[in-house]
């Protein structure tokens, strides 16, 4: 097992369980607990885990985001929910732009059926989700590969998502704020989401239940600045209300 891989695991069941513990770890990946210790100290570093003695707790005040590869596994449900609302707004024909989130991923899958679609992307994922569907117009954004995260960033990412008009931009976000608005764990990740959003005649935010009154590093942009949200629970009467008022249609499943 490769060390990035392995760190992965350790991310997966920090998120799970909270806290690890060498000597467990050890055994459980079968190498010595002073590999585990390294692997420890590089996610203390990152920002994603606090080492405590004899192991590590999750830094759950860390605004960064998780790799794509631990973030996939996050409520899989609730993504195949939102996706399938997502099936039923895009129409044959629409050109589309898709962010790098693990939702756009679940999204790109459930649009398949659908006919002549021009998707642009900063997202490998969604690329290599699409890549055997005949008959579409998959085009990269272009830029530089943020580690970790198998998305497309920087200044050549955000050229190549502003060269284009598309009718409907969708992306996801690590919270939303009533005062503080749509939110991300990285600055790079706000940027490019920015550039979709004035590349759209219609921006959606797709996100589920567990982002709803969480704040993350990077400001998106505010609530107002979006036309639909559509999310995998029905929010609360409060939200419902935030929502009318900025005149933002939510669709959520039963609505």
């Amino acid at each position: 097992m490769l060390a990035v891989e392995r760190r992965n695991r350790i991310l997966e069941k920090l998120q799970r369980e909270k806290k690890v513990i060498v000597s467990e770890l050890s055994r459980e990946f079968q190498v010595s607990e002073e590999t585990i210790r390294r692997d420890l100290e590089r996610l203390d570093q990152d920002g994603f885990a606090v080492k405590s003695y004899g192991g590590a707790v999750l830094n759950e005040k860390s605004g960064l985001d998780m790799p794509f590869h631990v973030r996939k596994k996050e409520n899989p449900e609730g993504k195949r929910k939102i996706a399938a609302l997502m099936e039923g707004i895009i129409e044959d024909g629409d050109h589309i732009i898709l962010d790098p989130s693990t939702t756009a991923v679940s999204i790109a899958r459930a649009l398949k059926g659908k006919e002549k679609l021009t998707v642009i992307t900063n997202s490998l994922e969604v690329m290599l989700e699409l890549s055997d569907v005949p008959d579409w117009n998959i085009i990269s954004s272009g830029g530089s590969l943020k580690e970790g995260y198998l998305a497309l960033v920087g200044p050549r990412a955000i050229e190549g998502l502003g060269a284009f008009n598309v009718e409907k931009a969708v992306f996801s976000c690590k919270g939303i704020d009533m005062e503080k608005g749509i939110t991300d764990g990285n600055e790079l990740f706000s940027q490019a989401k920015q550039t979709m959003m004035k590349s759209a005649k219609q921006r959606i935010l797709a996100v589920d239940h567990s982002k709803f009154g969480k704040v993350a590093f990077s400001r998106i942009c505010g609530i107002h600045d979006v036309d639909l949200v559509v999310t995998d629970e029905k929010p609360s009467a409060e939200w419902l209300e935030v929502f009318g008022k900025n005149g933002i249609c939510c669709l959520y499943p039963g609505e």
